[in-house]
């Protein structure tokens, strides 16, 4: 889940007539409940939240909203018996948040390492919606790696075993139904030209019966503009999704979401794929205080979604970038968009 750090819940009225013990001894617990929304179409500190320079965006409408968990540490005693009474927020042990061997400073930094990935993987994934051209390219080759001395840091994979190649994933894919102890041939370009490469695939670690070549690919945007993502002081996976929607938006004509007000959700792959989340409940009723009617919820967290639903907010269920695009093209044509549950 994307977190968004908050002061501890000074906001909260007790209920309860407590003693000073109750409201200075703190407890093990934080509280978890609706953080702020952020429009990915709009601004935040007087900056575009996806900005794209190099090229003019297409005008959008409407809100693409990415939606946050809060989480308020250090409660006292009396905190905490307000937020068990609460039906807004829940307490969860302090750590699962914070884990006992881990910093504070460590878990902000791994979150935001996350979060960093999940706007790169959105910008490509909507690079690949667009047919705009990325390239996969050799990062890394392992030490003795069955690719060692055959493919080198910055080949460009064009193909495996023939068959043409667009993604760090459908790399990965294509080498592991490959039989270990097979011969493959991978084609690079390299210095402008197309040779083959022939490779004796090993048994991937952890995974005997897939393919391996011990090589790290990454991909590359090759395209005359710039994507820049501006949001700080959020950490994890899940703005993935409404990012590459953003970009998709500002990158092809007309409105993506039809000028309604869509808030959402989800971890997203370079392929497209829309992965499951945390807090999906507080995310809905932040989205609502918001103003979103619409809500893209990833398909692995539909039936927690479905215990919780905030009063006018429709929910529909997407499983791909692809899916999430079509979802909303629908409904802005006054359509029924495939539903949670």
């Amino acid at each position: 889940m994307n977190r968004r750090f908050v002061t501890p819940l000074a906001v909260l009225i007790p209920l309860l007539a407590l003693t000073g013990i109750a409201t200075n001894v703190r407890v093990p617990y934080v509280a978890l409940g609706p953080g702020p929304t952020f429009d990915t179409l709009g601004e935040a500190d007087g900056k575009p939240v996806v900005q794209i320079d190099g090229v003019e965006p297409d005008a959008t409408s409407g809100q693409l909203r990415m939606t946050t968990v809060g989480v308020n540490d250090q409660l006292t005693l009396a905190q905490a018996l307000t937020v068990w009474v609460s039906d807004r927020y829940a307490l969860t042990p302090r750590e699962t948040v914070y884990p006992p061997d881990v910093s504070k400073d460590d878990v902000r930094a791994a979150d935001q390492a996350m979060f960093t990935q999940s706007e790169r993987s959105a910008e490509l994934a909507a690079l690949h919606h667009l047919d705009l051209p990325v390239s996969v390219q050799v990062a890394q080759v392992g030490d003795d790696a069955p690719a060692t001395g055959l493919l080198r840091e910055g080949d460009r994979i064009v193909a495996v075993a023939g068959e043409p190649v667009t993604t760090a994933g459908s790399v990965q894919r294509a080498v592991g139904a490959v039989a270990p102890g097979t011969d493959l041939d991978v084609r690079v370009r390299r210095d402008g030209t197309d040779e083959d490469v022939r490779v004796t695939v090993a048994s991937r670690p952890g995974d005997p019966d897939s393919g391996y070549l011990g090589i790290t690919t990454e991909e590359v945007p090759e395209v005359p503009f710039t994507v820049t993502f501006n949001l700080a002081d959020i950490g994890g996976p899940s703005a993935g999704l409404m990012f590459s929607l953003a970009v998709v938006d500002k990158l092809s004509p007309g409105p993506l979401n039809g000028g309604l007000a869509v808030a959402g959700t989800g971890t997203i792959d370079s392929d497209g794929k829309v992965g499951p989340i945390g807090g999906i409940t507080h995310k809905l009723d932040g989205a609502v205080d918001d103003g979103a009617t619409v809500f893209l919820v990833p398909a692995g967290n539909c039936a927690e979604a479905l215990t919780d639903v905030p009063d006018g907010l429709r929910l529909v269920e997407v499983e791909s970038l692809d899916g999430a695009i079509d979802a909303l093209a629908t409904l802005a044509a006054g359509g029924d968009a495939p539903a949670c549950g």
